[in-house]
């Protein structure tokens, strides 16, 4: 999506997609050893196809969790763009046009899995207490 996206708004730009197959299931398993081993792995199978990225979108609701790993196997002169930073910043500028949308509403988790596994992930890679209800 990101590529067909990038071909369609910055012609010229090249851009190439890296599948991080297993990063997921090891983030979700608690694993960081495995899953920053991961990232480095398709980090440096990105760099076989692409050897001096200027920028790096990090395409998963999970990646974020491992952003500084990211960082560290691209290097200090890659751009690494946080989907999760770029929603967020889309959704400030979103309501800083749409005042009328702002309200005081409640804030919360939801999720499709298992709530108390979710949980229970979220808190170990947040460092804080985060608590998921089913959706």
């Amino acid at each position: 999506a990101f590529q067909r996206e990038l071909a369609f708004r910055a012609i010229g730009v090249d851009v190439e997609a890296q599948a991080c197959g297993g990063v997921v299931d090891a983030i979700e398993d608690g694993d960081t050893i495995l899953a920053e081993a991961l990232v480095r792995s398709h980090v440096e199978a990105l760099k076989r196809k692409m050897p001096d990225p200027q920028a790096a979108v990090l395409g998963c609701t999970h990646y974020p969790l491992l952003e500084p790993t990211f960082q560290a196997a691209l290097g200090p002169n890659v751009q690494v763009y946080s989907q999760a930073r770029l929603v967020a910043d889309s959704l400030a500028d979103y309501l800083k046009r749409h005042p009328n949308m702002l309200g005081t509403g409640a804030g919360g988790f939801l999720t499709t899995g298992n709530p108390a596994r979710v949980s229970d992930r979220a808190t170990q890679f947040l460092r804080r207490q985060i608590r998921f209800d089913a959706a």
